[in-house]
């Protein structure tokens, strides 16, 4: 089993020893999870924030997330620069990628296909802009494979010629920092993963629970 944290490190180190301050688009999928990759990763890269996840349901819950995301990017100091591209996608782009999938439950392959949709987006983006790296902040939640994160990312990256950057962001207590970080910066933290089929699971469920109750 790869440890892609000591990989990550590992390649700090040697940018580092040589004196290179490198670029990585990071996309981020909420302003809660991309905290801690932030406050880390800003001691290191010149970051710019990709958003674009066009899986967000409703519009009114998209805005309120990109919100927060402007909101802690301008406050949250850095050693290096951080700047933010807002894309905004269609929610059909979604769908498309998702078709076949909704049924799947979370955590399976309607989820590989959002990954997946949303990585070859920032490759290709990173590619164009001439990007040293790309990664994502969704390696941070413990309900999220990073394994597959990291086999999708790496495929992207080989499509679009550009090096995606190894993460496991939950390991060194980054999901409980990004909590801690949540609550300095007052982020709005959502209760379900962002989809409208994740919001359908997680109202099921809340409903079941409050019936056994």
């Amino acid at each position: 089993m790869r440890n892609f944290q000591k990989e990550l490190e590992k390649i700090i180190e040697e940018n580092e020893k040589n004196g290179v301050v490198p670029s990585l688009l990071l996309h981020s999928c909420c302003a809660p999870c991309s905290s801690y990759c932030l406050e880390y990763l800003s001691n290191h890269f010149k970051i710019t924030v990709l958003y674009y996840n066009p899986n967000l349901y409703p519009s009114e819950e998209y805005e309120r997330r990109v919100g927060e995301q402007r909101k802690l990017v301008s406050a949250l100091p850095a050693k290096y620069p951080i700047s933010l591209v807002e894309m905004k996608g269609e929610p059909q782009e979604f769908f498309n990628a998702v078709k076949g999938l909704e049924n799947t439950g979370e955590g399976g392959e309607r989820c590989f296909a959002c990954f997946r949709l949303r990585l070859e987006k920032a490759a290709r983006y990173a590619k164009e802009k001439n990007f040293d790296y790309f990664t994502t902040t969704l390696t941070i939640s413990p309900l999220k494979n990073a394994q597959k994160l990291n086999e999708i990312g790496e495929a992207a990256g080989e499509n679009f010629g550009v090096f995606h950057l190894p993460s496991d962001f939950k390991k060194k207590n980054g999901y409980k920092r990004s909590v801690e970080l949540s609550k300095l910066y007052e982020l709005y933290r959502q209760d379900y993963c962002g989809c409208v089929f994740s919001k359908k699971e997680r109202e099921k469920a809340e409903k079941e629970r409050k019936e056994k109750t």
